[in-house]
């Protein structure tokens, strides 16, 4: 059977072959365009890149010589770092201050006592101020570490809130304001106050208050009793002053602390106390204690055993001599009646009364809305509004308990209408000024950060000095030698790139160390990729005359080159030139810069950018005449934007013209596989009626 040939998809008489001939010999304007495209863009990022390291150049050239020279650069340093540093600005003086820090500024920081670990903050309005900033948010209520949330989120930059862990699941509410100074007081108001003054926080400041009951010479003892209370027994002892006590309180040093000073009730004893007269004057008078019980031995055991054996003194007994009898006056000791049952223990029930004028007594409520329990210690605080006990004349305790003993503080007396002062209950700091002293005088600042008591420089206060402390204001040398490498960093590299692009010589490449193989691989590239540009050349060598020229800044000037301050070509020293000096690349001799900036910074700084003509503007030196140089190729419209143009201009036309003869080469082959294809059907047309022929005759053969 002869071979089936289908047009188009098979290639019996490789056409193929014929049709890719053909068209490689047409391609091959499209392949020298590509090519161009290809050097086009590669031209295109040469240029790229020596505008980079021109405008690199350029900034470096401009920080040499505008306002913000590193040559007007100062350094100021302490002798006593962590007591006080200092910023010095550039018009700052050179000089040696001489400071005293009495104490820095500090920022109110309260302490609440121990919480629970999920202890609650209840709902209310929570407002805080710090000087003139008010903090205010209604809060629902909830957990006191959401309460923080919510808090810190409100107050950025005024008010910090945080746990601080205390021990077990205690721990306690650190509330701290971020503003230091005398006028930065952090204050509460609102449910914020109530929160702060029962969770001991703050308290009401001791100037506010007016104390009594905290001698007991002005102790009496209670009226007694008409009627039993409930809460008490028949033939209980009946109470009396002694021997009610005064616990002097210590601190850790063992010193005394009279504002803490307890009155100490025993068992089953109590005591009056008057009440001034002119506390009754103001309505807005409130009378606040505080109390809390401590168990002891219980003393029922001990009174049930003394029924039946207390003495009788209903007989007081006489005498008689001489027909005279002399009968003894009764005693006036009062005993309560002997109980016909045995006596049980009383628990919880110290009491407290307003002792009216007329003789009565009306009792306190001390779980009523007047009363706060402290959550922690368990204490008690109890406030009695004046007004409503416009008869009253002194105050009865009554200790009830017959296994507790009762702590309780002295009465204060404050008008609930005044805007009373409050102070903290444990402060972490409080807020105070800084205060240093300068020359001799004491200066007070509420921040640390004092930036008006010496010119241009800024004092920053840490904590108290033990001694005189000394800042030194400096030139910043540091910073000067760091712009001058970077200057010749930049320069040496753009007259690197400047180099590559004009020669064709690898050793202008084999001499650069500092190029890793890659980058020495893409500069190879490079090479004389603009040979015969004559703006390359030119530009060039005006950079090189720019930084070997003179420049006598004025009629003192001793250093007017750059050589003179160990940068040149030739810095390294040696015999003679090297292939390298000889293309302009500058080098550093370290020690004679060191000594240069050490000894003649000002005048390195005129020979960057000094005023030539006197009208007070920069318009001569080496910073400043690189500037300009370069301002002519990196600018808009410069030398560089022109030759990116005229770059863009031919890769677009470079473009068009691929695309076109793309098309072309698309319809020509078109054409060529049509054609061919045709040929083929002809081809195997006359083959298939040859293989007839050759079959007819065979038969007729046979």
């Amino acid at each position: 059977m002869a071979d089936i040939s289908v047009p188009g998809f098979s290639d019996k008489y490789k056409t193929k072959d014929y049709i890719e001939a053909l068209m490689q010999k047409e391609r091959i304007p499209l392949n020298r365009e590509k090519d161009n495209l290809d050097k086009y863009k590669e031209q295109q990022a040469a240029w790229r890149s020596v505008n980079q390291k021109m405008t690199t150049l350029r900034a470096n050239s401009k920080s040499l010589y505008s306002f913000e020279n590193p040559f007007n650069n100062k350094l100021a340093t302490s002798s006593d770092e962590d007591a006080i540093t200092a910023e010095a600005g550039r018009e700052a003086s050179y000089e040696s201050i001489k400071v005293d820090v009495i104490k820095e500024a500090t920022a109110d920081r309260f302490l609440s006592q121990e919480l629970e670990k999920n202890s609650q903050v209840p709902k209310g309005k929570y407002t805080f101020e710090v000087g003139e900033k008010v903090i205010s948010f209604n809060w629902k209520g909830g957990k006191v570490t959401d309460f923080i949330t919510a808090l810190n989120k409100r107050s950025a930059n005024t008010i910090k809130a945080s746990l601080i862990g205390t021990s077990g699941n205690k721990q306690a509410l650190l509330i701290e304001s971020l503003k230091t100074g005398n006028d930065s007081n952090l204050i509460f108001k609102d449910d914020a106050l109530s929160y702060a003054l029962k969770n001991k926080i703050v308290e009401k400041s001791k100037k506010d208050l007016v104390e009594f009951g905290n001698d007991t010479e002005y102790f009496e003892n209670p009226q007694i009793e008409e009627t039993i209370p409930e809460n008490d027994q028949e033939g209980m002892p009946l109470f009396k002053k002694k021997p009610v006590s005064i616990a002097e309180a210590t601190d850790e040093s063992g010193e005394a602390k009279p504002e803490d000073n307890r009155t100490i009730i025993p068992p089953r004893k109590g005591f009056t106390v008057p009440v001034d007269p002119s506390f009754l004057e103001n309505t807005n008078n409130r009378i606040d204690f505080s109390y809390l019980a401590k168990e002891v031995d219980d003393i029922t055991e001990e009174l049930n055993n003394n029924r039946t054996t207390r003495p009788d003194f209903t007989n007081p007994g006489s005498v008689t001599f001489s027909e005279v009898t002399v009968k003894n006056e009764p005693d006036d000791t009062i005993l309560p009646p002997i109980p016909e049952t045995e006596l049980t223990p009383i628990a919880d029930a110290a009491d407290f009364y307003v002792h009216n004028t007329d003789g009565t007594e009306t009792k306190i409520d001390t779980n009523g809305e007047n009363s706060s329990t402290d959550s922690v210690t368990g204490e008690k605080t109890i406030s009695i509004a004046v007004r409503d006990f416009p008869d009253m004349d002194s105050i009865v305790v009554r200790n009830r308990n017959t296994g507790a003993e009762i702590s309780m503080t002295a009465y204060t007396v404050y008008d609930e209408k005044k805007k009373l002062d409050y102070s903290p209950v444990n402060p972490v700091s409080t807020a105070g000024d800084a205060t240093i002293k300068y020359n001799g005088i004491t200066i007070n600042r509420p921040t640390n950060k004092i930036d008006d008591v010496i010119p241009h420089v800024t004092l920053n206060v840490k904590q108290p000095t033990e001694r005189t402390a000394t800042i030194d204001i400096t030139p910043d040398k540091d910073s000067a030698k760091t712009a001058l490498i970077d200057f010749v960093g930049s320069y040496n590299q753009v007259i690197a790139e400047m180099t590559i692009l004009s020669d064709n010589k690898p050793e202008v490449v084999d001499e650069l160390d500092y190029l890793s193989k890659e980058e020495k691989e893409e500069y190879y590239g490079k090479l004389g990729m603009f040979q015969g540009d004559f703006s390359l050349t030119n530009g060039k060598s005006s950079l090189r005359n720019i930084v070997n020229s003179n420049y006598n800044w004025g009629d003192e000037a001793t250093i007017t080159m750059l050589s003179q301050i160990g940068i040149s070509s030739r810095a390294s020293g040696g015999g003679g030139y090297n292939a390298s000096q000889l293309r302009g690349y500058l080098e550093i001799d370290e020690k004679k810069l060191d000594a240069s900036i050490e000894n003649n910074l000002d005048e390195i700084k005129n020979i960057f950018g000094y005023d030539k003509d006197g009208d007070l503007i920069i318009d001569s030196g080496i910073a400043y005449s690189m500037d300009k140089q370069l301002s002519s190729w990196v600018q808009s419209g410069g030398i560089l934007a022109t030759k990116n143009s005229g770059i863009d201009q031919r890769i677009k036309s470079s473009e068009k013209t691929i695309q076109k003869l793309e098309e072309q080469l698309d319809g020509k082959e078109a054409k060529l596989k049509q054609k061919y294809g045709q040929m083929e059907g002809t081809l195997n047309s006359l083959n298939a009626q040859s293989n007839t022929l050759n079959s007819f005759t065979n038969q007729n053969k046979q």
